[in-house]
């Protein structure tokens, strides 16, 4: 669907006097928070928005605060005509596309933090990633006053915790969670696929054939949490490149391990290839959340 307008705002002073101008003609927006460097999972989101709102504002921010002193801040990919491009096929009506200092005027000293839930799965290995999520999202959310914001079930843990928060500080914001969008070999996408190896990317796809086998054993009649995570750890380390983070199964309101797989329950992986962390996940038991 073209467009024959997307507006761009470099500013939050320009983007508040915009929508305020939208919301007094009675016109609902929907905000799809993304780093950019778009691909189908984030075009997705933005086709989900649509479907709710009147206005689509999709937000561009390579957001410093969630990147730890060792991780990929200065070579996470970037293409903003690009990403203009396609938001604008899309449908978006508006990308918010500000700078470091509009985000974070220095000194900034304020954090928004979801304690126990940011503190377990990626968490462990990235102790700061989901307090800078929490606070650029709250900016966000402060920013834009959404109606509705659109986030990937990739990032399940993130969803989970964005969903807390906006139940702990009363935030006005519907949150929908749209599905994993994967390429033709199961590969969840994701920017970060960029960096993989021929080699690497050959590899990759292991980590979804090992959590659909998971889904089968459910399927049969394993319940056993301990049982499943095994085969998912099997399979996986039959390729030779992955090297495990993490296989969890967890609750989805707690991220707590679980004994005996139930409703509400979910497998989260994080599996490196060479310098690449990708992460995955899949409900055991057919269950929307």
């Amino acid at each position: 669907m073209e467009k024959k307008h997307l507006k761009v705002y470099n500013t939050i002073y320009d983007i508040r006097k915009e929508l305020a101008l939208l919301r007094s003609v009675g016109k609902t927006i929907g905000l799809v928070p993304t780093m950019g460097y778009f691909h189908e999972g984030h075009l997705s989101l933005i086709d989900v928005a649509r479907k709710n709102c009147d206005i689509v504002v999709v937000s561009l921010f390579v957001n410093p605060t969630q990147f730890g002193p060792n991780e990929d801040l200065a070579k996470y990919p970037r293409d903003f005509e690009r990403d203009e491009r396609l938001a604008k096929e899309r449908g978006a009506d508006i990308i918010f596309y500000p700078d470091t200092r509009e985000m974070y005027p220095d000194p900034f000293l304020t954090y928004v933090v979801t304690e126990k839930l940011s503190g377990v799965l990626c968490g462990e290995s990235r102790p700061i990633h989901f307090r800078g999520v929490t606070t650029v999202v709250a900016k966000l959310f402060n920013i834009v006053q959404p109606d509705i914001a659109v986030f990937g079930r990739k990032d399940a843990q993130q969803a989970i915790i964005i969903k807390k928060m906006v139940a702990d500080l009363n935030f006005p914001v519907e949150i929908i969670v749209a599905p994993i969008i994967r390429e033709a070999d199961g590969l969840a996408m994701s920017s970060r696929n960029t960096y993989l190896n021929s080699k690497e990317r050959k590899q990759a796809p292991i980590i979804y054939r090992a959590l659909q086998k998971a889904i089968e054993m459910v399927q049969r009649g394993e319940l056993d949490a301990e049982s499943v995570e095994r085969s998912i750890r099997q399979q996986i380390e039959t390729a030779p490149l992955a090297r495990i983070e993490y296989i969890e199964i967890v609750n989805e309101k707690n991220l707590e391990p679980v004994k005996t797989i139930e409703p509400g329950t979910f497998v989260a992986v994080a599996v490196w290839f060479g310098k690449t962390r990708l992460i995955d996940n899949v409900d055991l038991i057919d269950l929307e959340w």
